[in-house]
């Protein structure tokens, strides 16, 4: 990874950033594509995809007016990923264990403001606008724009250096700045379906290289907050109750990355019972402390966090229907 201005390689990887691009053109080349995907459904609970926003993903002047270029960064969670792995523990998706425990919405964020503060030392009159993936943005085709990746046939963006397992996060800036314009990766997956073939609920299609929510572990156990019934064939993963690396965990581009970085699971000191319950604790065990908390008492022990958004109710259905699984497989 090359330094960033006056910004120096060893900053920004303390930053746990692995790479990062720079494009100047606000268009997303995929929005027609990611249109197809809605009027097709293949949303479906996730409404905050198609609402009034998704007109707003056409170009990122509509969200920020000034836009003349984008810093577009890949925070790391190699290490976390590494240590799940090594302990054989997939009940959670990795990144929700990564940046120390934190929600990523605001730890990347804070990374994100101490690189905007390092340009503005040095930019007079430099503004800037933080774009996460809660913004109405197609963030993928930005990092893609950015030269960072291609889109695989998960639908995730691709780094032939550091694979996945990283989280987008960008500045938006009022000013171009003198940074080439780069060149933008092709596909490298090839004939390889690992990931296709990998997926228990057959959510991925890998020919239009989209994927179908509703049949999508992530979704829900991470979005469906209602007592429903999981998508068929969930029963045949690993055991996964708060999102799901599997296509992740068998791409081949993410086997070299994982072999440069030590496992590492790293807590701030309020969130390590974060090991405990997601780790240590048995199903039924964890299922029976969250029943006995109110949603209240829940949201505010996991405040901070990526696991309180499901809520009371959203935990405990994801919860059963594990207890019921292991209990058939038991009988």
């Amino acid at each position: 990874m090359k330094s960033l201005l006056h910004i120096s390689e060893k900053e920004l990887k303390s930053l746990g950033i692995v790479e990062w691009g720079y494009t100047e053109n606000s268009i997303p080349s995929s929005y027609g594509k990611y249109l197809n995907w809605l009027d097709l459904n293949q949303h479906g609970s996730l409404s905050y995809l198609a609402d009034e926003r998704k007109n707003k993903r056409s170009d990122l002047k509509n969200i920020y007016p000034e836009f003349e270029s984008a810093l577009v960064f890949l925070f790391s969670y190699q290490e976390t990923k590494k240590w799940m792995l090594d302990n054989d523990h997939h009940q959670v998706a990795a990144y929700a264990l990564g940046f120390d425990g934190i929600d990523y919405h605001f730890e990347v964020k804070r990374r994100l403001e101490v690189i905007f503060n390092s340009l503005s030392s040095t930019h007079d009159g430099i503004k800037h606008f933080v774009s996460l993936d809660v913004q109405p943005v197609l963030e993928r085709d930005l990092a893609f724009r950015a030269g960072l990746g291609w889109f695989g046939k998960n639908s995730m963006l691709i780094n032939k250096k550091e694979g996945s397992y990283f989280i987008i996060g960008s500045l938006l800036l009022n000013q171009k700045l003198s940074l080439s314009s780069p060149q933008l990766d092709v596909d490298h997956c090839g004939q390889c379906n690992k990931c296709v073939e990998a997926c228990p609920t057959l959510a991925i299609n890998g020919e239009s290289r989209t994927l179908e929510a509703s049949k999508c572990i992530s979704t829900f156990t991470i979005e469906t907050f209602k007592d429903v019934a999981p998508p068929e064939g969930v029963e045949k993963s690993r055991g996964e109750f708060f999102g799901c690396d599997i296509c992740q965990d068998v791409c081949p581009w993410n086997r070299k990355p994982l072999e440069r970085v030590k496992a590492l699971l790293n807590l701030k000191k309020d969130f390590l019972f974060l090991k405990s319950w997601f780790y240590e604790m048995k199903i039924l065990e964890l299922f029976q402390l969250i029943n006995n908390m109110t949603n209240r008492g829940l949201k505010k022990q996991l405040k901070f966090t990526s696991f309180d958004r499901p809520g009371k109710m959203g935990w405990l259905k994801n919860l059963k229907h594990w207890i019921k699984i292991s209990t058939e497989n038991d009988s």
